[in-house]
This record gives structure tokens, sequence and C-alpha cells, in this order.
């Protein structure tokens, strides 16, 4: 009988060859990559040096917070601290303070991320999470009209896609591609919606959640919007297209995703009527992504032979309804008062004591 050598290997023994966290990580990258040019275009180097150095200490953090709390070399290879530094990024003004923006980037990835166990295991969109925290620590400068209001720093603010009109149409024709107003990601409607149109046609990201949230939105909108609503168009796509669909933080079945943007919907339609004028969009996104798993056991598929209790199926439905709304109207009564601070310092010492005694046991856990 001729020398036979068994080669023992790890399961899983088949692997997707376009589908490894390094290949989905760089589709988003590249669907990103328009927002970039369109940023520049609009304040140049300044914009480039905001989302560099987002992207920078992203990185930085991530290989020096892997090796003290997780003990990996490794985790910068697959390409989810660019991606949390791009988003953070993108929703900064270009005038932000770089020093902020690398407290930002480093609360993202500390808190967003590591803490919960690493890459695949955070309940909240570390991006967000990261914004959020830059918005409590540095609240004055965060929602100054010094960064906010920059028209003296523009580079370019207009591309005359229309030079011999001037009508009504071509004016929000040239608002959809190209303005100036607002955060970093905010400033092209259309890129926005090509970069979800290619994720899709990759299959990184189903149309569930985004198409339901903008549904939802536009539905309370018609039913009771009024003068006095205003968001940013451009704000609401980026959350809803690359901040909602974070895999790990939101649902994983087909209803539990329609629910999930329906409910993200009507919660940033309620924060923006309560006053909240920045932060609506994070606020609804976050709150949403701690209901996550408890959507997922509730909408999670029929198994076969098994009958559904339709009946009790829309009481809890309908009772989780009711705490999300109740959630909400508490996180609104807490910006009111500007008591949101407490509840990040909560949220700290809750990731410390979970870290101590739950999270650190599954580091070892890969997804």
């Amino acid at each position: 009988m001729p020398n036979m050598l068994l080669k023992a290997s790890i399961n899983p023994y088949l692997k997707a060859r376009f589908s490894t966290v390094q290949i989905v990580m760089l589709d988003v990258v590249i669907a990103l990559l328009p927002l970039v040019y369109v940023a520049w275009l609009a304040y140049g180097m300044m914009a480039l040096q905001v989302i560099g150095v987002a992207v920078a200490a992203a990185m930085l953090a991530d290989v020096i917070f892997s090796l003290i709390f997780l003990g990996k070399k490794d985790t910068l290879l697959d390409g989810s601290a660019v991606v949390t530094g791009l988003l953070l990024a993108f929703t900064l003004s270009p005038a932000t303070p770089l020093y902020i923006v690398v407290f930002g980037s480093f609360s993202a990835i500390l808190f967003g991320k590591i803490v919960w166990g690493g890459l695949g295991k955070n309940r909240f969109n570390p991006a967000l999470v990261g914004r959020e925290f830059m918005s409590v620590f540095f609240a004055s400068t965060m929602s100054s009209s010094g960064i906010w209001k920059n028209n003296d720093l523009i580079n370019t603010s207009s591309l005359h896609l229309f030079e011999n009109s001037d009508t009504v149409l071509s004016n929000y024709l040239e608002g959809i591609f190209f303005k100036t107003s607002g955060a970093l990601g905010e400033y092209s409607a259309i890129c926005l919606v090509l970069g979800g149109v290619y994720l899709m046609l990759r299959n990184r990201i189903s149309w569930h959640i985004p198409l339901s949230l903008l549904g939802a939105l536009m539905l309370m909108l018609w039913l009771f919007g009024n003068d006095d609503v205003s968001f940013s168009t451009g704000g609401v796509l980026l959350g809803a297209i690359f901040m909602a669909t974070d895999m790990p933080s939101s649902p994983t079945t087909k209803y539990g995703k329609l629910y999930y943007g329906m409910m993200i919907g009507i919660t940033i339609y309620i924060f923006i009527i309560g006053g909240c004028r920045q932060e609506y969009m994070s606020y609804a996104i976050l709150m949403m992504n701690g209901f996550s798993h408890q959507i997922s056991l509730l909408f999670q598929p029929r198994v076969w032979g098994q009958k559904i209790d339709r009946k009790a199926k829309l009481e809890d439905v309908f009772m989780l309804t009711l705490k999300i709304l109740a959630v909400s109207s508490a996180i609104l009564t807490l910006y009111y008062y500007e008591l949101i601070h407490y509840l990040v310092y909560i949220f700290v010492i809750y990731l410390i004591f979970k870290f101590n005694y739950s999270f650190s046991k599954q580091v070892d856990n890969t997804i």
C-alpha cells in the first residue's frame, strides 16, 4: 500500500471565495469612495484631513486595543477599522478639530467594537458610538456654529450642471448631485444611492432596512408633517444605507429587517419633531441597535411543521412597539433636560463590567 499523507485542517472546509471579511469591507470602502471625492470637491484638503485622521486613528486604535484587550495582532487586516473611520468622518463637519476626531475614532473602536469581543460581536454601530462620545465629551465644540456654518471654507460651491437654467427643477437636481451643507458624507444624494445599489448588487446589504426606513419616514412626514420639520436628506440616506445595515448590530431575518427599518424611520420622525436637530439619526439607529436581537428572535422563520399563533405574535409585536416608543420618549426626555451624557456614562460603566465578567470569555470564539 503506497504511503498516503493525510492533511488535517480546521473547519469550515468550504469557504466562499468572494465573501471573506476583507472582501466585504473592500466593497464597503469602494461604495464610500465617491463620497470621499465629493467631500474633497466641496472642502478640499480640509475634508481629506478629517477623513484621513479618522481612518488612521481608527486603524491605530484597532492595533493597540486588540493587542491589549483581545491578545490579537492581525485584526487590522480585516479592514473593519478603515470602514469605521470612514463612516465616523462622514458624520462630522469638515471643520471639526483633529484632536476631537482622534478621540472619536479611539472611542468608536474601543467602546463600539473591542470591549464587545471584537469584530462581529458589537451590539451598536461603532461609528455612531464614536460620534456620540464626541458629542458628549466635546459638546460645546460639536454643536457650535463655528464648525457647522463654514461657507467661507467652501472650495467648490456648485458644479453648475445646468448653466443655462435656473428653474426650481434644475436647482433641485443640482442639489441631489452636489451641495455643501451638513456633514462630510451628506454632500451627494446620488453618490449615496449609487453606493447602496452597489452594495445590494454585491449582496452585502439587502433592500429591506433602507427602503422600510425611508418609507416609514416619508409616511410619517406625509401624515403628520408640518412646515417646522427639517432634516438632512443626505444624512438620512447615509444612515439608512451604511449605518442601519451594519450586520452585527441589525436583525438577521427578512421580516425582522423590515420591522427594524420601519421603527427607525418612525423614531427618526419622533426625534426630529421632539427638537433633536443634529443627533436624530444617531439616536434612532443606536436605540434600535439595542432591540436588534429581540427583533431577530421575534421574527425568526417558522420551523417546518410548527404552527404559528398569529394572535400571540401580533401581541408580541404590539408590546415590542410600545416598548420602543417608550424608550424613544425616555431618550427624548433626557435630551430635553440635557441629561444624555449620563446615559453615555452608564453605557461605559456597563461595558467595563460586562467585559470583565462576560465578553472577555468570548474573545476566542471567532465569528
